[in-house]
C-alpha cells in the first residue's frame, strides 16, 4: 500500500516540475506549489498579481485568507471556470456570496487528482462513453453515474480522485452508461432521465411523469411514431404498430360536405338525389324529384310524380298531365290518350285528335310522337332527365351512375354513401335490392357490395386499395394487415406477433385473448405497466415494489447472487461488493480511499480533505520541502494570514429573547413607577383638600398603636360651624315640615261639607296608637280646615299637599319652591332659630280641635249645635 502511494506521488511531482508555482484555495486556506489540476475556477483581479484556483465550495465577503479575500472582494475580479463549473460564461464579474459547483453531470480528467484537460458531460442516458484514458473523474451532489469495468457493472455516486485505487473488481477498461440526479421521486423509468429539478426528462415518442408510456400515435419499446398514412394504429409501449384506419384525403367534411365529394378547389360535387340543405351544408337534402328512403338515400321518385315525400314516397305533387294513381299512392297515371269520337288509344300509340298514331320507338308508352313524349320507355331502357337511355350489361344507366330500376322504368341512384355501384348479371327482371357499390364517398369502406364507416369483427382493410373489407383467416377471430396477422385466435389459441400460440413466450402476458408485451423496463410481468414487474432485467435490475429500478441507496450494492441490496461497510459511503476492500468511497472525512480501502488520509501542510473531492488539500499540490535542491517558491503576502476585519456576528434566537424580555420588564416597571406616581398625587391632593377644610384629623402614636391591636375605636372627626349650622338648619325645616302635615291630615272631609265622598273602607290607621305622631292616620278621613272654621261646606276640590321626596327642601329653605334639588342654605346669614311667637286665636282653635277629636277616637266629626260659637272667625 504505502508502494503504490510514493509511486503517485512520485508519477505525480515529475509531472510537474516543469510548472510555474500555483495556489489552490478552499474556503478557509491557501496552498502554494505545483499543481496541474484544473477542476474549479481561477479567480484574478487587476492590481494583485496571483491568481488562485478557487477549488469547490462557497466563498463570501469574510473568507480566509486575506489574499483570497482581497481577490475576492476586489471590484475587479474576474472568474474563469473550467469545463463543468460555469456559473456564468469565461470572465465574469464576481458576485458574493460565490458559490463554485459542478454543473449536473460528471467531470473527467485524463490525470489523477484531476490533473490535465478536463471533459464534462451533462445528465445523459445511454451515453455509452469511454472512459479508458480516465485517471480521475469528478460528480456533481445528488448525481450518480453507471459505469462498466468489463462484464462488472458499477455505481459511482461520489467523485474519484485517482481510478487506480478503486477496488480490483472495478479495474479495467470504464464505460460510462448514464448519467442521473437522485431528486426525482418516485424515480424514473428505464427510459427517463431524472434531473436536478427532481422531474424526468422524457425522449421523443415518451410520455408520464416517469415517462413510463407512449404518447399518442407512438408504439412499441421505443415508442417509434405509427406508419405514415396512418390515423391511427395499435399505439401503447406494448402495441404493434399496426395500421387501423388510413388516412382521408378530402373527406366530405372538410368542405362542409355530407353526401359529395370535395374537390380541389373546395367545392363540394353531390351525389345525384342529393342538394344543399337549408342551413347551408352542401349535399345534406334530397333534391326534388327525390325522397328520402329508411337506409338514408335519396331515391327517385315514381314516374309522373313531381314531388313526393320521404320515407313512404307517396307522391304530394303530380306533374302537368298526370293524376295521382286512385289504388297506388306513389304514382301519377297519365291522361287517357282518345281520339275525339271517344276512341281508346291502345299502349304504343297516343291520339292526334281525330285518330290513334304510334309512340317512338323507344317509347312504350306515349303523349306525343317524339322520345321526348314518352311515358314509360321501350323495353330494355330507362327514363332519364326526361328520355330513354339504355344500360350497360351489369344496369348502368348510360352516361351516368344511376342504377337501372325495373320497376319504376327509371334510372334510380345507388345505395346510401356510393359513388358507384352495379347489378350482377342484369336483366330485365333484377331489382335494386341486387345493386352493389363498387366505390365510397372518401372515409368509408366497402363491405359486402355496402359502404360503412369500418371494417367489422373478422375482416381487415385490404393494404391494396385501403377501401375493401377482406376477411380474416379462419385461425383469426380478428386480424390486421393480412388474412392470416391474428390480433385475437379461435379455438381458445392466443395471438402472439400475429401467431396462434398455446402458451405465452417470455417478457409477454396474456390478456384478452392475446400476448401483451411486458413494459421494456421488465423482463417478466404481470400486467402492462411499469410497477408490474415480476423480474427485471440486467440494466435495471432492482426490483422494488413491482418496479425495475437501476441502483440500490447510496449506502447498498446490488447483489446478484440474491438480486437484493445489500449494506455497504461501515467504513464505506458507497461500495461495489460486501467487505471494507470493496469502498467505491468513504465515508469518514478523514479517510482516503486506496485501493478499494479506505486508510487515514494524513493531510500534510496542515491541510484537510477537500469536502466532495475525497483528496487532501495537499494532494492536489505538489509543496517542495524547504531542504530540498528544488528553488524556494516566491513569497506571496496573505496567503497564510487571515482576515483583519471584524464582522458583526448575527444575534442568537435565544439573545434575541432575553433582549425581547428586558425590554418588557423595562416597560412594566416604568409603568409601575408612573401609576406609583399618579397615587401620591392624588394622595396629597386629597390630604389638602382635608386640610382645607379641616377634614383631616391626626391621631397620635397611641392611638396609632391601639389601632394595630383593634382596639383603636373609630371616632367620627367634630364638624365645623358651617355644617353643624347646616344640620341644625336642616333638622328645623324637617320639624316644620313635619308638624304642617300633621295638622293638615288631623282632619276628615265631611260629607256635607266636601265634595269629595267619605270611604266606604274602613281606615287602615284604627289600630295607631293614641298620640302617635303618624300624620297619614287621618288625612283623609276629617272635613276640611276651612269647612271647621266656616261652617261652610266647600263649592270645589280640596287642594292636597304635594308628597315630598326630599325631606330637607321645605319652604324655609333658600331653594326655589317645589325644586327637588338641594341646595345649600347660606345658615350664615339667617337665625339659627326664628323668634316663637305667641299662637292667634285660630291657631289655638285648631290645636284644640285636634285634641278632642284625638281624646274621642271617633272616625267622623258631627258638629252639634251647642248654642254660641267658640270659632273665632264668626266673633
Amino acid at each position: 500500500m504505502l508502494g503504490s502511494i510514493l509511486t503517485v506521488f512520485l508519477a505525480f511531482g515529475a509531472s510537474v516540475v516543469a510548472q510555474s508555482s500555483t495556489v489552490l484555495c478552499v474556503a478557509g486556506q491557501c496552498l502554494q506549489g505545483y499543481s496541474n489540476t484544473t477542476l474549479g475556477a481561477t479567480l484574478s483581479a487587476s492590481g494583485i498579481s496571483t491568481d488562485v484556483l478557487l477549488l469547490p465550495g462557497q466563498y463570501t465577503s469574510s473568507t480566509n485568507p486575506q489574499l483570497l479575500n482581497d481577490l475576492l472582494t476586489s471590484s475587479s475580479a474576474t472568474l474563469s471556470p473550467s469545463p463543468g463549473f460555469a456559473n456564468s460564461t469565461a470572465n465574469t464579474s464576481v458576485t458574493l456570496p460565490l458559490t463554485v459547483q459542478l454543473q449536473p453531470g460528471i467531470a473527467t480528467y485524463p490525470k489523477s487528482f484531476y490533473a490535465g484537460e478536463g471533459s464534462y458531460t451533462s445528465l445523459s442516458q445511454n451515453s455509452s462513453t469511454s472512459l479508458s484514458n480516465t485517471g480521475s473523474l469528478a460528480l456533481s451532489s445528488n448525481v450518480w453515474a453507471e459505469v462498466t469495468a468489463g462484464s462488472s457493472r458499477v455505481i459511482l455516486w461520489n467523485s474519484v480522485p485517482d481510478v487506480s485505487q478503486l477496488p480490483t473488481t472495478v479495474s479495467g477498461s470504464l464505460s460510462l452508461v448514464k448519467v442521473e440526479s437522485s431528486t426525482c421521486s418516485p424515480p424514473c423509468s428505464g427510459s427517463g432521465v431524472c434531473t436536478a429539478s427532481g422531474t424526468c426528462s422524457c425522449p421523443s415518442g415518451f410520455s408520464g411523469s416517469s415517462c413510463e408510456q407512449c404518447a399518442s400515435g407512438h408504439y412499441g419499446q421505443s415508442c417509434q411514431p405509427c406508419p405514415s398514412g396512418c390515423t391511427s394504429c395499435d399505439d401503447g409501449i406494448s402495441g404493434t404498430g399496426r395500421c387501423l384506419s388510413t388516412t382521408v384525403s378530402n373527406p366530405p367534411s372538410s368542405c362542409n360536405c355530407i353526401n359529395g365529394q370535395c374537390g380541389s378547389n373546395g367545392q363540394c360535387s353531390c351525389l345525384p338525389g342529393w342538394t344543399s340543405a337549408s342551413n347551408g351544408t352542401q349535399c345534406a337534402a334530397c333534391a326534388t324529384g327525390y325522397f328520402l328512403d329508411s337506409s338514408g338515400n335519396c331515391e327517385i321518385c315514381q314516374l309522373g310524380c313531381a314531388q313526393c315525400a320521404d320515407s313512404s314516397g307517396d307522391c304530394i305533387t303530380c306533374k302537368t298531365g298526370y293524376t295521382q294513381d286512385a289504388n297506388d299512392r306513389t304514382k301519377c297515371d297519365a291522361a287517357a290518350q282518345t281520339t275525339s269520337g271517344g276512341t281508346a288509344c291502345p299502349d304504343g300509340s297516343y291520339s292526334n285528335g281525330t285518330s290513334c298514331q304510334p309512340c317512338a320507338p323507344e317509347c312504350q308508352t306515349c303523349t306525343g310522337s317524339t322520345s321526348n313524349n314518352c311515358v314509360i320507355c321501350a323495353s330494355g331502357t330507362y327514363s332519364l332527365n326526361g328520355s330513354c337511355v339504355q344500360t350497360n350489361s351489369v344496369g348502368v344507366c348510360e352516361g351516368s351512375s344511376l342504377i337501372a330500376n325495373n320497376n319504376k322504368h327509371e334510372c334510380d341512384t345507388c345505395g346510401p354513401k356510393c359513388t358507384s355501384c352495379q347489378i350482377p348479371n342484369f336483366n330485365v327482371a333484377s331489382t335494386t335490392n341486387q345493386a352493389q357499390c363498387t366505390g365510397c364517398l372518401p372515409g368509408y369502406v366497402l363491405h359486402q357490395g355496402s359502404c360503412i364507416g369500418s371494417c367489422p369483427s373478422g375482416t381487415f382493410l385490404s393494404p391494396t386499395d385501403n377501401l375493401t373489407c377482406t376477411a380474416c383467416d379462419s385461425s383469426c377471430s380478428t386480424c390486421v394487415g393480412s388474412a392470416s396477422y391474428c390480433l385475437t385466435c379461435a379455438n381458445s389459441m392466443l395471438a402472439s406477433n400475429g401467431q396462434c400460440v398455446s402458451s405465452c413466450p417470455s417478457n409477454t402476458f396474456s390478456s384478452s385473448g392475446a400476448c401483451v408485451a411486458c413494459h421494456p423496463d421488465c423482463a417478466t410481468c404481470s400486467g402492462s405497466a411499469f410497477n408490474q414487474c415480476t423480474s427485471c432485467n440486467q440494466t435495471l435490475p432492482v426490483l422494488t415494489n413491482g418496479r425495475c429500478l437501476a441502483t440500490c441507496s447510496q449506502n447498498q450494492y446490488f447483489d446478484t447472487t440474491t438480486s437484493t441490496c445489500q449494506s455497504c461497510d461501515n467504513s464505506c459511503s458507497s461500495c461495489s461488493g460486501s467487505g471494507s476492500g470493496k469502498c467505491l468511497a468513504c465515508s469518514s472525512s478523514s479517510q482516503v480511499l486506496r485501493g478499494g480501502s479506505c486508510v487515514a488520509a494524513n493531510c500534510s501542510s496542515g491541510t484537510n480533505i477537500v469536502p466532495g473531492l475525497g483528496a487532501c488539500l495537499s494532494e492536489l499540490v505538489l509543496v517542495p520541502s524547504s531542504t530540498g535542491s528544488s528553488a524556494a517558491l516566491p513569497s506571496i503576502s496573505g496567503l497564510s494570514s487571515p482576515v483583519t476585519t471584524t464582522t458583526r456576528q448575527s444575534l442568537s434566537w435565544w439573545e434575541i429573547l432575553l433582549m425581547t424580555l428586558g425590554c418588557a420588564f423595562i416597560f412594566m416597571a416604568f409603568l409601575w413607577c408612573w401609576r406609583r406616581r399618579a397615587r401620591k398625587q392624588r394622595a396629597k391632593a386629597t390630604a389638602a383638600f382635608a386640610s382645607a377644610k379641616a377634614l383631616d384629623q391626626k391621631t397620635n402614636w397611641r392611638q396609632r398603636l391601639m389601632g394595630l391591636f383593634g382596639h383603636s375605636p373609630k371616632q367620627t372627626p367634630p364638624d365645623n360651624e358651617e355644617i353643624a349650622l347646616w344640620k341644625l338648619q336642616a333638622a328645623e325645616e324637617a320639624h316644620h315640615d313635619r308638624e304642617l302635615e300633621k295638622l293638615i291630615g288631623a282632619y276628615e272631609y265631611s260629607r256635607a261639607g266636601s265634595s269629595r265622598g267619605p270611604s266606604p273602607l274602613p281606615s287602615l290607621h284604627d289600630g295607631k296608637s293614641r298620640g302617635s305622631h303618624d300624620y297619614d292616620s287621618h288625612r283623609l278621613s276629617r272635613e276640611s280646615l276651612y269647612s271647621q272654621v266656616t261652617g261652610m261646606p266647600r263649592n270645589g276640590p280640596e287642594p292636597r299637599q304635594p308628597v315630598k321626596t326630599n325631606p330637607l327642601t321645605s319652604r324655609f329653605s333658600t331653594t326655589t319652591v317645589a325644586s327637588s334639588v338641594y341646595k345649600k342654605p347660606s345658615v350664615l346669614k339667617r337665625e339659627l332659630t326664628p323668634r316663637k311667637l305667641p299662637p292667634t286665636s285660630a291657631e289655638a282653635y285648631a290645636t284644640s280641635v285636634r285634641e278632642a277629636a284625638d281624646e274621642s277616637g271617633s272616625y267622623w266629626v258631627t258638629p252639634v249645635s251647642t248654642g254660641g260659637s267658640r270659632n273665632p272667625f264668626r266673633q
